[in-house]
């Protein structure tokens, strides 16, 4: 009878947590890796770049960056920055550039091609990279159309050849038929046993300390011109699961860098007043990163030259929308704040506050975009997702016309299975 009356209450919907975009998942850095060395990226190397780098505006300096992609052809897109100095007296030059890409594949960005165009060196430069992974085997390039001085080999190009798998990346880059006798340019091996990564790289310096160039084999016997690095880690490339990397490389046979990275994933509770009362917390990304260089030879250093050097940064991203950003060195420190709004386009604004220790001056630098590139938006994730609490995914069909997505669940996630997640929020890709 209660049934037919309609008296009995519904079970109110379970709850859930937001889990909001990263400000730059997957960095922009990881759209052109397949043109560098692997032994460049692993290791932690890409991470600890975003993180000391991005959003870090220079002393008294702005930039301003657009990146679009038009309606009618998603598969191509432009990038254009302007940057310059604060002062307007000052002398420095304003430099402005513009990158037109194009890519065959929207979920993998390893097949692409792009155009470069600036208002200095190099004027005009063409990039292209062809990789095939069902048969792990890639090849790229990079030439400068239009430079005003070709001095050394790197200013006439490079083309490179790679084979990538989940366990084991190689490859080589040489420079055009014509310093063919330089080859090879570099060449490095990488490999992955569980949660441990090992490489090599040989990167030979074409002069020697007495300005003769050193022929082929000579650079192969001479031991600075080749890296070996150790890293182990654990966690995979989404944003959504926690991770950390820790490395050691020696670099040319004269310098030792230990670095540490760790993403964490947290939930706090919150009570947002826009969103329904299903909401009981929200996803926090906490990013921190320590490296160390140090001197491994027992060489006679210049006084331009410091025994050792070291960085620290963290990052904290509290929503969709905040950024904070630190770093500490022994020349400075430099605190971030950044402001992104999802709207398409999405905007975004930082602002910078540069601690210069050696005069002891405090100078800003700010940065304003618009970016039409990444598509994200918050996800809902049962709060079992991290939150210990009962789950109820039995239920989730009552939610599921009320936010229009099946909800992500812990057991997905920590399965690999990233199917029901945006593509910006899924890991790069499991090529080494």
């Amino acid at each position: 009878m209660g049934n037919f009356l309609g008296t009995e209450k519904e079970e109110p919907p379970p709850p859930v947590v937001l889990v909001p975009p990263l400000f730059d998942f997957p960095p922009l850095a990881a759209r052109t890796r397949m043109l560098e060395p692997s032994y460049d990226l692993l290791f932690g190397k890409l991470a600890l770049r975003c993180l000391f780098e991005d959003y870090f505006e220079q002393a008294g300096q702005f930039s301003t960056k657009l990146m679009l992609k038009p309606i009618d052809d998603p598969h191509v897109d432009l990038v254009a920055t302007v940057s310059g100095p604060l002062d307007r007296k000052s002398q420095e030059k304003i430099v402005g550039n513009a990158l037109f890409r194009w890519q065959r594949n929207l979920d993998d960005p390893h097949t692409f091609m792009d155009l470069f165009v600036s208002n200095s060196d190099p004027a005009l430069r063409l990039r292209s990279c062809a990789y095939y992974p069902q048969y792990g085997v890639g090849a790229f390039s990079s030439f400068p159309l239009m430079l005003r001085k070709r001095i050394h080999s790197e200013d006439y190009g490079f083309m490179g050849l790679r084979y990538g798998s989940e366990k084991l990346s190689i490859g080589t880059t040489m420079v055009p038929l014509p310093l063919a006798a330089e080859f090879p340019r570099s060449a490095w091996v990488v490999a992955k046993f569980g949660m441990l990564n090992v490489g090599m790289q040989y990167k030979p310096h074409v002069y020697n300390k007495q300005g003769v160039e050193a022929d082929v084999a000579s650079r192969f016997k001479d031991l600075k011109n080749y890296s070996w690095a150790i890293g182990y880690g654990s966690g995979t490339s989404s944003p959504l699961t926690p991770s950390f990397n820790f490395g050691l490389e020696l670099a040319n046979t004269s310098k030792l860098i230990a670095s540490f990275y760790q993403h964490v994933v947290v939930q706090r509770r919150v009570k947002n007043p826009l969103e329904g009362d299903d909401i009981v917390g929200i996803t926090n990304y906490i990013d921190v990163g320590f490296e160390l260089e140090t001197r491994a030879d027992g060489s006679e250093l210049s006084k331009s030259t410091e025994d050792s050097t070291f960085r620290v940064g963290a990052s904290w991203q509290t929503n969709k929308n905040f950024l904070v950003k630190g770093k500490l060195g022994p020349r400075g420190s430099s605190i971030a704040l950044a402001f992104k709004s999802w709207w398409k386009p999405s905007l975004s604004f930082s602002i910078t506050a540069v601690r210069d220790r050696v005069s002891g001056k405090t100078a800003l630098g700010v940065n304003f975009g618009i970016e039409d590139l990444r598509e994200a938006s918050y996800q809902r994730a049962d709060p079992n997702y991290i939150m210990l609490t009962p789950n109820k995914e039995h239920l989730a069909e009552s939610i599921i016309k009320h936010i229009g997505v099946r909800p992500m669940f812990k057991s997905d996630i920590d399965s690999g299975n990233f199917d029901n997640l945006p593509r910006d929020l899924k890991p790069m890709g499991k090529i080494l």
